[in-house]
């Protein structure tokens, strides 16, 4: 094997949002034998970083859904920054449309201050239609959100624009299924968006150029590393654009069942460490 590209949330972190030391170890043993490990995930690469930052880990970071690469040493190889315009209409419409969201840009995670607000009004609904609903699946899902690094708090989308930063990727976030819904149906035919969802309650938006499956691409390339001698582990619908041009891939045995279907090794779950098994799986072939 020449390269393996494997996600982060649902994937390598466990459901306590951690990296077990089985998978730690794998990872390593992949590295032994001259295999390059990427990690592929929609987060910030900074919030990556920081995550590692007590670990022994070094490694190539596709972030942002592809729109960054960066070196294992942290700087930058490459990014796609969405065009203004998009942005702009974009934030507009989600604020507009009172949902929570995240703007990734080269230093922080942009998001409205009452984000936890709107969060919890989502939640209240909810509570009020189904009294006896158990909500603790979607609190945590919102803490699992909030327990990333890097934030920055803004009043208004018109901070983000007027500022003239490089947005790489606008995450939405909903508990509500037919927001989601609205979200989606506004943007998919957008001809330079990329529009994907890492998770139940969200939606994601990046430049058309950008996805994990042209990064991994654009980085074999670089590394001189076969594409087809590269594999995949990965959960949800936003890593089958790298899932669909590796050689080899893995689906979480947690993993949507779209996933599952697109994968040619189905692998146990983020919490029986899968991918340490998905490893040792592609180290044989």
């Amino acid at each position: 094997m020449d390269m393996i590209a494997i996600d982060l949330d649902g994937t390598l972190l466990n459901s306590e949002n951690k990296i077990s030391p089985d998978n730690i170890q794998a990872i390593h043993r992949a590295k032994e034998e001259g295999v390059e490990v990427v990690i592929a995930t929609g987060r910030a690469a900074f919030d990556v970083r920081n995550l590692f930052s007590s670990l022994d880990l070094q490694t190539w970071v596709i972030a942002a859904n592809g729109a960054t690469i960066h070196r294992p040493d942290g700087t930058l190889f490459s990014s796609i920054p969405m065009e203004k315009e998009d942005v702009t209409e974009i934030l507009g419409w989600l604020e507009e449309e009172a949902f929570y969201y995240e703007a990734i840009d080269d230093e922080a995670i942009l998001t409205p201050q009452n984000g936890r607000e709107l969060m919890s009004i989502e939640l209240d609904r909810i509570r009020s239609a189904n009294p006896k609903a158990d909500l603790t699946s979607l609190e945590k899902a919102a803490e699992k959100q909030f327990s990333q690094s890097g934030f920055l708090h803004v009043d208004s989308y018109k901070e983000i624009v007027d500022s003239k930063r490089n947005v790489h990727n606008i995450l939405a976030f909903s508990f509500e299924k037919g927001k989601l819904q609205k979200g989606w149906d506004r943007f998919i035919e957008y001809p330079d968006l990329t529009l994907v969802s890492s998770a139940n309650h969200n939606f994601e938006l990046e430049h058309r150029l950008a996805s994990k499956g042209n990064a991994v691409m654009k980085l074999a390339e670089e590394l001189n590393r076969s594409i087809k001698r590269t594999a995949v582990i990965g959960d949800s619908l936003n890593d089958l654009s790298m899932i669909n041009v590796a050689g080899y891939s893995a689906a979480m045995g947690n993993a949507k069942d779209e996933v599952k279907e697109a994968c040619h090794f189905n692998t146990k779950t983020n919490d029986e460490n899968g991918v340490a098994h998905a490893i040792d799986y592609f180290l044989t072939l």
